[in-house]
């Protein structure tokens, strides 16, 4: 078992435990270190073995586990790309949400920004997931591999922009008059469209680690077997949190500045709305980014009578992990 996951495993048991560390590791700082600096943190807390999540209130120690945490993927030990570290997650996140948020523009600038945002969703995604431990990266020929997933991610994207384009394009189109019909598309649609867009784009991203399955481990860390059971729970719990997060900071401030509007003239004023909803949006999403990390465990559990016979045959373990991505 990978060190990230044998920190998960004991300093992420609950929500509030999960939620302080996340609260840490969220801090763009943290992209600004070198790769030597990250592998120096990882050679530090291997030496320090078992010890190394004991050691918690050594402050090298502790920022050894902030670099491991925020810039190593916990599957494959590798470096992920700054750009979709988790500390780079809220500051290119927020700008996109923005952009796809804006009201009054053609449609062509609303594809583009929904493409961009959901491109972005979609390379998050694939750094930050089981992609490395299916049975297809390690089986199949690398260029199959990387041809596939390319097709699948691209027509995700693809998709999640035109169906996320829509309630602008009918507005434009047909022009409603009725200020409730204005309402529906323009507030109440939006923010549980992209939930469900981002659910898509995070399932068919993911797509083949419920396909080809994911490993699982046993109470000890080693390695049991792949299971697709596994695969699709982690990929349900990922994109159940990713939809949560963007369907609340695209809803929640729409709706409570619609009632607002209703009680001061000024934000009937366009120069008084449109930034103050962008900073009530920019607001709620950034105070959900850690919430929605961690609703759900890093190392999630699944037991015995959940798995493939095949697997459990080898163990009489009750209780089994795997690594459920970010």
């Amino acid at each position: 078992m990978d060190l990230n996951l044998e920190f998960w495993r004991s300093e992420g048991k609950t929500f509030f435990q999960r939620f302080r560390q996340w609260a840490d590791l969220l801090d763009p700082l943290l992209l600004l270190a070198s790769k030597e600096k990250i592998d120096n943190s990882r050679i530090l807390l291997l030496n320090k073995g078992e010890k190394a999540t004991e050691s918690l209130q050594d402050k090298k120690v502790k920022e050894a586990w902030q670099l491991s945490l925020s810039s190593v993927h916990s599957g494959s030990g590798d470096t992920i790309p700054a750009v979709f570290r988790p500390p780079a997650f809220l500051p290119i996140t927020a700008p996109l949400v923005i952009a796809t948020s804006l009201l009054h523009r053609g449609n062509t600038q609303t594809f583009i920004s929904q493409y961009l945002f959901h491109s972005y969703i979609g390379g998050f995604t694939l750094a930050n997931g089981n992609y490395s431990e299916t049975e297809a990266s390690e089986n199949a020929p690398e260029k199959t591999f990387l041809f596939k997933q390319t097709l699948i991610s691209v027509g995700a994207i693809t998709y999640s922009a035109c169906v996320g384009t829509l309630p602008h394009y009918l507005m434009l189109r047909y022009k409603p008059q009725n200020p409730s019909i204005q309402f529906l598309f323009r507030n109440a649609i939006p923010g549980p469209l992209t939930a469900i867009l981002c659910a898509f784009n995070v399932t068919v991203i993911r797509s083949m680690e419920f396909e080809d399955g994911i490993k699982v481990m046993d109470s000890k860390g080693r390695v049991i077997g792949v299971s697709q059971k596994a695969g699709e729970k982690a990929v349900k719990e990922t994109a159940f949190s990713r939809a949560l997060l963007f369907g609340t900071a695209l809803f929640i401030p729409d709706i409570m500045l619609q009632f607002l509007k209703r009680t001061s003239t000024a934000l009937r004023n366009p120069f008084v709305w449109t930034p103050l909803r962008s900073i009530m949006m920019v607001s709620v999403l950034g105070a959900m980014v850690p919430v929605s990390f961690s609703l759900v465990p890093q190392v999630g559990k699944i037991q015995r009578n959940e798995l493939e016979p095949e697997i459990i045959s080898a163990t009489e373990e009750t209780e089994f992990f795997y690594n459920r991505g970010v």
